[in-house]
């Protein structure tokens, strides 16, 4: 081995030493913070109260039936808007209705109290807002109602959506409408109607 190498590797190996010696003596300060961070989601609940609203039989052509009932964000976060999805069933008894839709002879009337702030009605005092046939409300999407019942905040008229904690009341009439016709193909036929309540959050915001 030439001297060059020789002194090359003594210079390697007193370097080594020297990071050994100060791995182990060499102190210095330090300091330590941990930032523990928690982010955690709301809960966006809207219930209806009641859950069936109407349940009704031995019903003929002219009978109405106005019921109230209320949706109630028992969520912790605030709803801005609540969407109406309307679905039905017709059970036609004797096979006899050659294409007539029972859904075209129930009317639903959406209803704006007079003089009761929570909502309940008494039946005089009520005006009708909009109304559409079952069937009608039944080919619209939610979000075509909305756009049609915008103008007229058929649910509470004093504030926007429903607040976390809150309740709105809803108040509708549907009427089997006497069409001064021969409706005997109806009768012992019933109808089955799924209404879907969905709630909508408010925009997202700074925090």
């Amino acid at each position: 081995m030439t001297i060059k190498k020789k002194l090359g590797m003594g210079v390697v190996t007193a370097a080594l030493g020297l990071a050994l010696v100060g791995g182990g003596t060499y102190a210095y300060f330090n300091d330590t913070e941990v930032s523990a961070n928690t982010f955690a989601a709301g809960t966006l609940d809207l219930t209806l109260d009641p859950q069936v609203i109407f349940d009704v039989d031995n019903l003929k052509p002219g009978d109405y039936m106005l019921r109230s009932f209320e949706l109630q964000n028992t969520g912790s976060l605030d709803i801005a808007s609540v969407l109406l999805d309307t679905s039905y069933s017709v059970t036609d008894v004797d096979n006899n209705n050659g294409g007539e839709d029972l859904g075209d002879h129930y009317v639903v009337k959406f209803l704006k109290n007079e003089g009761h702030p929570e909502g309940w009605l008494d039946n005089d005092e009520y005006t009708v807002i909009y109304e559409k046939s079952l069937s009608e409300l039944s080919t619209m999407t939610p979000d075509d109602l909305a756009v049609e019942l915008e103008d007229f905040l058929w649910w509470d008229y004093e504030q926007d959506g429903i607040p976390a904690g809150g309740t709105d009341y809803l108040s509708v009439k549907i009427e089997f409408k006497d069409n001064g016709q021969d409706q005997n193909i109806f009768q012992g036929d019933s109808l089955e109607l799924n209404w879907t309540f969905t709630a909508e959050q408010e925009e997202g915001e700074e925090r």
